[in-house]
């Protein structure tokens, strides 16, 4: 799940949210570290100053790297789409 707003700086950043209940700590630091890379790799695509948050959810830890990259990729596609149509 990704939650956007807009932001006053000069570029989109992300935060990353993944709770105890998502996994042990070395699954969710490898979330952290998967999704730190799609965002750095699919930041062009999202146009403008946005915060986004992605809030990993419980299971997402059993995904395997690729499974993670094609969801996320896909959901910041989606997200760019809705921003570049200003909702």
């Amino acid at each position: 799940m990704v939650v956007y707003t807009h932001n006053r700086h000069e570029k989109s950043r992300v935060g990353i949210t993944v709770s105890k209940r998502v996994g042990n700590a070395v699954a969710r630091n490898r979330l952290k570290r998967i999704i730190r890379e799609i965002f750095r790799v699919n930041r062009e695509l999202i146009h403008g100053h946005w915060d986004l948050n992605v809030i990993a959810k419980k299971g997402a830890a059993d995904l395997s790297h690729q499974q993670v990259f094609l969801a996320l990729t896909q959901m910041f596609a989606k997200l760019a789409r809705k921003m570049d149509d200003g909702r």
